[in-house]
């Protein structure tokens, strides 16, 4: 529960970091007219509505299961991230847009040193903010949380490329690099919203859990089995925060119910210590059920 207090404090503190952020963007974008800064204000903008859509979506996803939701709503997340992810792509159509505009019309940047100076101090509040983000989504496996910090960092580095190109556009007098930079930040920010989706989605498509952390949940299992014969069908998906895991356990068929079920709540109790917010379903099967010879291992995986 305090796990749960925290990502809804952050969730919902990013929403007002975000506008902060954005205020400073924009007055950086104001005193210069550089379209490059324009761009770095521009996917503020965005972080501020997905702050907001993660907001939303982590209260969703930790409110109880019900009966038309019997499972939870732990996939609530993913939507905030695919909507990020969208914005993402929007934002950098219109960056295009406006470097069009500035192709047609180059323009010479007004008090240079003071909006870049103005939009440093956003980015060092961004890059801290989204350390806390990345950090605490990692921790308590929230993919809205992680995705809306990688989407900032990656607005942190954007901004370091575009302070570097206009430093040296203020000192070369090239104002062709304004435009230019502004399209770099515009395909990143592609690239970054493409990798957004796909990660989104294949949470939604039920992915399974990476082969190392299969590997760890069989030797969880293997070092509870003690008085079971094989264990099969080992399947893993992975919706928010929740690791669902499923397998089939089989016993001597001579077992008693009572004893089948001493086996189940050891190798229950050791996956849901050891992974947290795990939800474990374990079917039990009499050994003509086995797929390996009785005895080829201790407790085989077939």
């Amino acid at each position: 529960m305090e796990g749960e207090k925290i990502v809804q404090r952050l969730a919902f503190w990013s929403i007002f970091i975000g506008i902060g952020v954005l205020a400073l963007k924009y007055a950086a974008y104001h005193v210069t007219g550089s379209v490059a800064l324009y761009s770095d204000a521009l996917e503020s903008i965005v972080n501020v509505v997905a702050a907001l859509a993660a907001w939303w979506a982590i209260r969703v996803s930790h409110k109880p299961a019900d009966q038309n939701h019997p499972f939870g709503h732990h996939k609530a997340e993913y939507f905030s991230a695919v909507l990020e992810g969208v914005l993402i792509v929007v934002a950098a159509l219109l960056i295009l847009r406006e470097v069009w505009s500035a192709w047609e019309a180059p323009r010479v940047l007004d008090q240079p040193w003071l909006g870049l100076a103005i939009n440093g101090a956003a980015s060092l509040v961004n890059a801290l903010w989204a350390s806390l983000l990345i950090s605490r989504g990692r921790l308590f496996k929230s993919p809205a949380l992680l995705a809306d910090g990688k989407h900032i960092m990656t607005d942190v580095v954007t901004s370091i490329g575009v302070f570097i190109g206009l430093v040296g556009a203020v000192i070369t007098g090239w104002t062709f690099l304004d435009p230019l930079l502004a399209v770099i930040v515009a395909l990143n920010i592609l690239w970054q919203g493409w990798n957004v989706i796909g990660s989104s989605v294949q949470g939604l498509m039920d992915v399974g859990v990476p082969t190392e952390e299969t590997m760890r949940i069989r030797d969880i299992i293997s070092a509870n089995a003690d008085g079971a014969l094989e264990v099969h069908d080992l399947k893993t998906r992975i919706a928010g925060r929740v690791t669902f895991i499923e397998f089939h356990l089989v016993v001597h068929a001579s077992m008693s119910v009572g004893d089948a079920h001493v086996i189940c709540d050891r190798m229950e109790n050791a996956l849901m210590a050891q992974i947290p917010d795990s939800s474990v379903v374990i079917h039990v099967e009499p050994e003509d059920e086995a797929k390996l010879p009785i005895g080829t291992a201790a407790v085989p995986f077939a």
